[in-house]
């Protein structure tokens, strides 16, 4: 696949697809039958609960789509790019399945529904092949939709939108129609039939809400996924539920028999004021659908062989829009196995659980992601994450109700797919049931960050916080806390200049932890000794962790003792040479009871040189403003130019910038023609500010000791009267940039 598609807009890639396989059979042919069933308020409790399914999913997917350059795939692709790609593919493959043989589905009601009307000489005609009628009509109908899939996904459609006028004239006709009313010689003798079970209706219901897969399906051929997707989506499942509230009512007032509602499954038809609209429409909407499908399943086959979940060669695209041609013959040949078979009764509840499990997991993906929150969660169409779980605790309550066995098969077999995915087995020791437990996930989730690189979408500080007096300094610990927001592992470090014993070195750690517990603050305490301080801080940034489980951000005050400075610079030092970031925060006057943050405050962050120093600044800032006690504070970027022709074009480049990057942030550039001091602007500029985050020098090649002894010296004189000042020096390997690409 070329990567570029057909570079279709929000009506044409999403919101026509979408509509046209929500408005189909199930609409035209089983209405009646729901509403003559369950009645009139039970059918709009039922179309109620499956359109809000797919509003919930709606909104993840929106949400999802926002976050991340979508590729081809659809649900595959973002379910195995936020959970994983063995449990994308373990959804991904059944949903192929499900969506090729949707397509037979699609197809068989259509030749079904053609077979009723023809007349008997030309059935006579179809039978004397030696072929029963539908499964004929139906293979070459799937043979015509077939070539136009493989041919060209654009010349398809193009043919949607004469379909869809189509369907939205049958509806017109519809409302437009008459009253049916029971024959009189049937009136008397018609007995009153117990209606079905309430979710065996919905069960049947269902399918007619799950048209949002073929929208999703041509992601990799949108020409902005992340605009068309949320619109398009959201449009189709807000205008299917408006006509699917009116058709029940209308059909409530105008057919006064139970029974043609019952079993004449074409009773939209008897209603409308031109009945051979309403079956154009119906073929119509079974062929869109059958042609959705036909779309979305070689797609998301394409995306699982450029994952190499399946081979490679399937995946190759060929044409303008790097059409899987290979991947729709797989599709066209499942599809076939369905037709000749004919009867697609038993396959089709386990079927619906692969595509609300594949709604489910898309609601997880975008619960966790908001649960979680690393900087790297920044959508533009933004959903709560508990807005997300009901959707996917909806999904597994429905599958439950719908079919109990069929859930079991379509888990089972999504775990299977998992595990043969893995390639993996789990070997364990039991000892106290719980502790053991603990322990074997603990185990394995340490093996495997052992060998798996942290990413820039998933980084998150780290921290190791040295308070020494922690009482005097807890404004250190509580924005320790602030920016781990209890996702990310703190350690709160305390080093002794007296050897104590073990004991009371345990005790002291227990008051401190004891004290923190107070606070409802959790942080692991480490207590060690050594002759100087910050000779026990180098030996904690050398040798504290386990594993991959280490500080990668360490936390400090300033110490503003200059016998200290040369110990101080080779702590700098070190931590520039182990890849460490470096928080170092300046008192303020303005801290008396401790540091906790505030609504509506203001953050300055000071625009400098530093490669690193800035995106890692901001990813800072996006953790406390996301957070409880910074959430609503302004934060403004601010940097410094030489001459007034700079500023305009330096302000147009920071505000493309905070753009792209998604970021809620203020731009101003201050011009010092004067040429004063940049540290006295900066004190003037950020006089007002509740915080200040600035960059702080790498130890070079070129530094010694000494050198950067002077350097930080400077710092503090030149930072003398600031409000509090978190100069952060990003030193880990790796690219924060990409937090923002």
């Amino acid at each position: 696949m070329n990567g570029k598609g057909y570079q279709f807009g929000t009506f044409k890639g999403v919101f026509t697809p979408s509509i046209l396989t929500i408005l189909g059979v199930i609409m035209y042919l089983r209405f009646g039958w729901v509403l003559g069933n369950v009645g009139l308020a039970e059918t709009l409790l039922i179309v109620t609960i499956a359109t809000l399914i797919t509003f919930f999913t709606g909104l993840s997917l929106s949400a999802l789509a926002t976050n991340m350059k979508v590729g081809g795939g659809g649900a595959y692709f973002m379910i195995s790019r936020s959970l994983g790609l063995e449990i994308g593919a373990a959804v991904g493959i059944p949903l192929f399945f499900a969506q090729s043989i949707g397509i037979s589905f699609y197809v068989t009601g259509f030749s079904e529904s053609l077979v009723q009307i023809l007349p008997p000489e030309m059935l006579g005609f179809v039978n004397s092949f030696g072929f029963r009628p539908e499964i004929l009509i139906g293979a070459v109908t799937l043979v015509a939709l077939g070539l136009l899939a493989y041919f060209s996904a654009d010349i398809a459609l193009k043919s949607q939108f004469i379909i869809l006028g189509l369907i939205f004239l049958s509806l017109v006709v519809f409302f437009l129609g008459k009253d049916i009313y029971p024959a009189q010689d049937m009136q008397a003798s018609v007995t009153p039939q117990p209606g079905l079970p309430f979710w065996f209706v919905f069960a049947v219901f269902f399918p007619a809400v799950t048209g949002i897969e073929s929208g999703l399906g041509m992601s990799g051929d949108l020409k902005n996924p992340s605009k068309s997707l949320p619109i398009g989506t959201l449009a189709a499942v807000l205008t299917s539920y408006f006509i699917y509230i009116l058709i029940p009512v209308w059909l409530s007032i105008k057919v006064h028999d139970k029974d043609a509602l019952l079993h004449n499954p074409l009773i939209m038809k008897e209603v409308a004021v031109f009945g051979w609209i309403i079956v154009l429409a119906l073929w119509g909407a079974s062929i869109s659908s059958a042609m959705g499908s036909f779309l979305g399943a070689p797609r998301t086959l394409q995306a699982l062989a450029n994952d190499k979940v399946v081979p490679s060669i399937i995946g190759k695209g060929f044409g303008k829009g790097g059409d899987p041609r290979l991947a729709t013959c797989i599709s066209f040949s499942i599809a076939f196995c369905g037709i000749v078979a004919g009867n697609l009764n038993f396959i089709a509840p386990v079927l619906s659980m692969f595509f609300l499990t594949s709604y489910c997991l898309l609601n997880f993906s975008a619960a966790f992601e908001g649960l979680l929150s690393p900087p790297s969660w920044r959508p533009d169409f933004k959903v709560h994450w508990s807005v997300s779980l009901a959707g996917a605790l909806l999904c597994i309550f429905v599958m439950m109700k719908i079919n109990f066995d069929a859930t079991i098969v379509a888990v089972a077999f999504s775990i299977l797919l998992y595990y043969l995915m893995k390639r993996r087995s789990l070997r364990a020791n039991w000892g106290d049931v719980r502790y053991g437990l603990l322990m074997l996930i603990v185990r394995n989730v340490i093996y495997k960050l052992s060998h798996k690189n942290q990413d820039e979408r998933s980084w998150r500080p780290n921290l190791l916080v040295f308070t020494g007096e922690f009482t005097r300094r807890w404004y250190l610990i509580e924005l320790a806390d602030a920016i781990s927001q209890k996702r990310g592992f703190l350690t709160v470090a305390a080093v002794l200049t007296q050897d104590l014993s073990h004991d009371r070195r345990e005790n002291l750690r227990k008051t401190i932890k004891a004290h923190l517990q107070r606070k409802g603050l959790g942080a692991i305490v480490k207590i060690t000794s050594a002759g100087k301080v910050t000779d026990g801080i180098i030996n904690l940034i050398d040798n504290y962790g386990f594993g991959p489980v280490k500080p990668n951000t360490i936390l400090i005050g300033e110490t503003e003792q200059q016998e200290n400075f040369r110990r101080y610079s080779e702590m700098v030092q070190r931590i520039c040479s182990t890849n460490k970031n470096l928080l170092v925060v300046r008192e303020s006057d303005k801290i008396d009871d401790g540091f906790s943050g505030k609504r509506n405050a203001r953050m300055d962050l000071w625009w400098g040189k530093s490669r690193n120093n800035v995106p890692m600044m901001i990813a800072l800032s996006q953790i406390l403003r996301s957070g409880e006690k910074w959430r609503g504070s302004r934060l403004v970027i601010k940097t410094i130019v030489n001459s007034t022709d700079s500023r305009q074009e330096t302000a147009s480049n920071l505000s493309d910038y905070v753009s792209k990057a998604r970021i809620d942030a203020e731009i101003e550039v201050i011009v010092n023609s004067e040429g004063r001091d940049p540290f006295e602007l900066m004190r003037e500029s950020s006089a007002d500010a509740d915080l200040i985050f600035m960059g702080m020098k790498h130890f070079d090649k070129e530094d010694t000791p000494e050198t950067y002894s002077e350097y930080y010296a400077g710092f503090l004189k030149k930072t003398d009267g600031y409000p509090m000042v978190i100069a952060v020096l990003a030193s880990e390997n790796m690219d924060f940039e990409k937090i923002f690409s």
